[in-house]
């Protein structure tokens, strides 16, 4: 019998949210959105949309995960251990060898929050009609603002035009003119075999190496020298763009990619949380700010970070640093 199972990537390091973000508790699983993590979001959004569940993430991982899954009663999910993680071609793949051919995935990020829950059900039946007819989904977001930080999906009705980069703000914009661009979220539809066999066709390497790590792994965690051999490629490069069975879910549910400070902002303005002003502040202790605008004030288990909420994205350089320095701070 053909099952519809939900497949959540949570793998990535969240280094952009340090000091909330630490190797033992990535961003994925921090408490802070209603008292929920964004991967025990995802699954209560998932969970009655599908028979099962397949959660894709490192060992670092594992224990937080289990007691999520425990937390919340969510006995259909198991988990596949990456020991060696190597973007999400992969990542899917490991997922689409652990279910039958016909079952249909639906893929997901750890890392995003969704709203609009009955837009959002009505973009996976759509995504699951076509997925059912042989294609391979992606969901489109509609923008309503020119963001230079994501993917754009150029399209005609629910057919894929072209896939576009990050854009310049100008292009930005004309994207959003136009009218018929659409953010790429990152979320994908599709039947376990049709994949595996545009992974075949499309990147040979990866679809072998990853049927090699399946045959010679136990049960929960992939074989770690097996895995080092496997390019590490993001589905978008190595089969959405090069295949001719794509479509598009064009879709008006509220989406926000969590992946710095500066969008947690954005989310948290709106709920007035986490806001003082016009500044973010996140902290374990009381924190009073006088006289500040526009920055970012982040302090968790012995560590504190304050720079300019427009400088966010350099948090990962000091993250690396902090790595590369041997700190126990990152852990």
């Amino acid at each position: 019998m053909t099952k519809k199972i939900h497949v959540l990537l949570s793998g990535g390091s969240g280094s952009r949210l340090w000091p909330l973000s630490r190797k033992s508790q990535t961003k994925q699983y921090i408490p802070i959105f209603e008292g929920m993590s964004l991967v025990e979001k995802a699954i209560r959004l998932n969970a009655e949309l599908c028979q099962e569940g397949l959660i894709v993430l490192n060992q670092s991982s594992l224990k937080i995960t289990k007691d999520v899954l425990s937390k919340g009663n969510f006995t259909n999910y198991n988990c596949i251990v990456e020991s060696k993680p190597r973007n999400t071609a992969a990542a899917i793949a490991f997922a689409a060898f652990n279910a039958d051919s016909e079952d249909l995935l639906l893929v997901s990020p750890s890392d995003h929050v969704i709203e609009d829950r009955e837009a959002y059900l009505n973009a996976v039946e759509e995504a699951f009609h076509w997925a059912s007819k042989d294609y391979l989904v992606t969901f489109g977001i509609q923008p309503h603002r020119p963001e230079t930080g994501y993917g754009y999906i150029q399209s005609a009705g629910s057919d894929v035009i072209a896939f576009h980069e990050k854009p310049s703000l100008d292009k930005a914009k004309q994207f959003l003119s136009e009218g018929n661009y659409y953010w790429n979220s990152g979320i994908f539809a599709f039947k376990a075999g049709v994949f595996l066999n545009e992974l075949k066709q499309y990147r040979p390497d990866i679809f072998l190496g990853c049927e090699e790590v399946i045959k010679n792994s136990p049960k929960e965690e992939l074989n770690e020298n097996l895995s080092e051999a496997i390019p590490s490629e993001s589905i978008d490069y190595a089969v959405m763009e090069r295949s001719n069975r794509i479509k598009v879910v064009r879709s008006h549910f509220k989406w926000s990619d969590l992946g710095s400070f500066e969008s947690l902002y954005e989310y948290f303005k709106e709920k007035s949380t986490f806001i003082s002003g016009s500044n973010l502040v996140i902290a374990d202790d009381h924190v009073e700010l006088h006289g500040l605008e526009n920055v970012m004030v982040i302090q968790h288990q012995g560590a504190m970070m304050v720079m300019p909420l427009s400088m966010s994205q350099e948090v990962k350089k000091i993250y690396d640093r902090l790595v590369k320095d041997g700190s126990v701070l990152v852990e």
